[in-house]
């Protein structure tokens, strides 16, 4: 097992890992455990009491959190013609269609943190689902990043949209920010995240619903977050 680095050793040396926190003071703990000398990404990560591998259990979607994620996204947009323009002018950084698929393909290409597709570019882009799939970043209906709406879909994430999907351990893992929003700007994205994800329980899914909620920075330790105050 690798060891620990001393910026994580130290932030552990803070508070009790063990202890349940109340949100205020978990952002508050999060902030001072990041101890890097670079502005340290805070996370966060919700265990759902769900099973991922039903289709009715599934828990995915998109909100655009009130004070963003303090990183300039770079988005790529398959569309063509007037719905090419569009994307041009409303700010998206690379504009095409089969030709950036064949990019991606052949080049291993991947200079864009988001991805949009207008509804009749899918079945270009889903030959792409084995390489973004893997990455997050296959456009999708739920988390409006297929659309014809581009102007409001690139507004959106520019703006600080993230996504949130279960991976396979049935967790949810998610930034809402840098260490140097401070504790109330990141409680807000925090609150903002976790009513989206309550909000979006599947009606399949039976007893406790929040089995556990952390929060950490990029080199610190994990805070626990008491989930019965989550609803």
């Amino acid at each position: 097992m690798p060891k620990k680095g001393k910026t994580y050793r130290n932030s552990l040396e803070k508070f009790d890992k063990t202890q349940l926190h109340e949100v205020a003071e978990a952002m508050k703990l999060a902030v001072e455990t990041a101890g890097a000398k670079f502005d340290e990404t805070i996370e966060v990560h919700v265990r759902l009491g769900v099973d991922g591998r039903h289709a009715d259990q599934q828990v995915r979607g998109a909100i655009v959190l009130p004070h963003g994620t303090g990183k300039t996204k770079k988005v790529l947009v398959f569309a063509k013609g007037p719905k090419a323009e569009e994307a041009e002018k409303a700010g998206a950084d690379y504009v095409g269609a089969e030709e950036m698929a064949q990019k991606i393909q052949t080049e291993n290409w991947f200079d864009f943190d988001a991805v949009v597709a207008t509804p009749d570019m899918m079945g270009v882009v889903g030959r792409l689902g084995k390489v973004l799939g893997p990455k997050g970043l296959m456009p999708n209906p739920k988390s409006g990043t297929v659309t014809m709406d581009l102007e409001k879909a690139l507004a959106d994430i520019k703006a600080g949209k993230v996504e949130y999907r279960l991976d396979k351990q049935n967790i949810i893992h998610t930034p809402i920010g840098k260490k140097s929003f401070g504790p109330e700007k990141l409680q807000d994205n925090f609150t903002a995240l976790m009513e989206a994800i309550i909000k979006a329980k599947p009606a399949a899914a039976k007893g406790q619903y929040l089995k556990s909620v952390t929060v950490a920075s990029t080199m610190g330790s994990g805070v626990k977050v008491n989930p019965a105050i989550l609803g």
